[in-house]
């Protein structure tokens, strides 16, 4: 049920996308215990014109691999995104090659209600899930 929305600098290839989102989707397997068919990932592309990721002062350098990571989700607990947010970075950089520094991630937490697959129904208050 997360809603991954992937904000990326146009130019990687349909292989390097796919890479880089089955590697998310394992890091959301493996720390948030969704099942393997709950997948839901949209990928934006810009012009690098279009897209800033600054650092907050940090010194975090950023290269033009950078992913920006929106995920919308039921709420988790600190432990779980803390360790989703190392998982993530361990996988992108071993099966994408993104360092850590071009992963910037962002969750939204929202609720059961605020949920429906399709049919006009909310899935999550009926029962089907």
């Amino acid at each position: 049920m997360p809603l991954l929305r992937f904000d990326l600098i146009e130019g990687r290839s349909d292989a390097e996308l796919k890479s880089l989102l089955d590697a998310a989707h394992r890091a959301m397997l493996a720390v948030f215990k969704v099942p393997e068919r709950d997948r839901y990932q949209i990928v934006h592309e810009h012009k690098p014109s279009r897209m800033i990721v600054k650092d907050t002062g940090l010194n975090i350098p950023r290269t033009d691999k950078v992913v920006f990571l929106q995920v919308t989700s039921r709420p988790r607990g600190a432990e779980a995104k803390q360790t989703f947010y190392r998982l993530l970075t361990e996988e992108l950089e071993r099966s994408c090659g993104i360092a850590s520094s071009d992963v910037m991630v962002s969750i939204i937490e929202n609720t059961d209600e605020d949920w429906s697959f399709g049919l006009g129904r909310a899935q999550f208050l009926t029962g089907d899930l």
